[in-house]
């Protein structure tokens, strides 16, 4: 297992260092700090961008109080997966104070500390979906090392001016995740709500983009990137309420493999009452 571990490791090193040297490099724009609403409420410069991230303080907080009180209100079942997930939920408190910090001035430096806290529940959540769905051993000893690549991903920007790892550390997860939530069975029931998660995760995505028309088309009421903030904040929300509901499988199916039951009883049904219809 050790051996396959490392294999898994290089493996993913030599692909990356492929990958910087085949792409070109991704220098941070100083066109986006500069967001439609810049309005100041109460003294608080870039108000709704500022206040619109205390929903992640709220959800990190609840997340992580439920993952110890009362005891092992989740149900964790695996090793690793109460550390996984306390990380995901520090992460996710952390955002409030780091993208706070951020948007009351927003520059590159500051920009460190927004994308800090949310590169821990990136590499968290990656973390736990090798746990789960995977191999709960190797899921654990990548908690660590994954919160490393993240952390070295910032740093790689900061001092290089290049966000090619960062992106992939963003984004990488949205393309896994989703996939190994359909393909690979799962440990534990309600496992749509990682697809609810994801397509909240992509909405705010849409919506950070769209941050000037969404401001020009609420007629200046509220902008792309604010709602984007309470969207983003959703993911959290769905991934709690799963962890809430769920259950250990009796039967580990995956998603595809439900979906195409279904599809084939659907089928079923419809010729039987074809049949019988005189």
């Amino acid at each position: 297992m050790l051996k396959q571990t490392i294999c898994s490791w290089i493996a993913a090193i030599v692909i990356f260092f492929v990958l910087m040297i085949v792409t070109p490099t991704i220098p941070q724009s100083q066109a986006y700090h500069d967001f439609a609403d810049q309005r100041s409420f109460f003294g608080i410069p870039n108000a709704l961008n500022v206040i619109s991230n205390f929903p992640f303080l709220i959800i990190g907080l609840l997340g992580l109080l439920l993952c110890y009180y009362p005891d092992n209100y989740f149900r964790f079942s695996l090793r690793g997966e109460k550390l996984g997930w306390t990380c995901f939920f520090v992460g996710v408190a952390a955002v409030a104070f780091g993208s706070s910090y951020y948007h009351l001035h927003p520059d590159d430096a500051r920009l460190v500390w927004d994308r800090f806290p949310m590169t821990i529940a990136f590499t968290s959540i990656m973390a736990i979906f090798v746990i789960e769905r995977i191999d709960e051993h190797k899921g654990t000893y990548s908690i660590a090392p994954l919160l490393l690549v993240g952390l070295v991903s910032i740093f790689y920007w900061r001092c290089f001016d290049d966000l090619r790892p960062y992106a992939l550390v963003q984004f990488a997860p949205c393309i896994v995740i989703p996939l190994m939530a359909i393909l690979l069975p799962p440990m534990y029931t309600h496992s749509t709500y990682w697809l609810w998660a994801a397509g909240f995760y992509l909405l705010a995505k849409v919506e950070e983009a769209a941050d000037k028309p969404i401001y020009s088309w609420t007629h200046h009421i509220v902008s792309g990137h604010s709602i984007k903030h309470l969207c983003a904040a959703m993911v959290p929300v769905f991934l709690t309420l799963m962890l809430a509901k769920r259950d250990v499988q009796t039967e580990r199916i995956s998603l595809y493999k439900t979906w195409k039951r279904s599809r084939g009883k659907e089928c079923t049904y419809s010729n039987v009452a074809v049949e019988e219809t005189p």
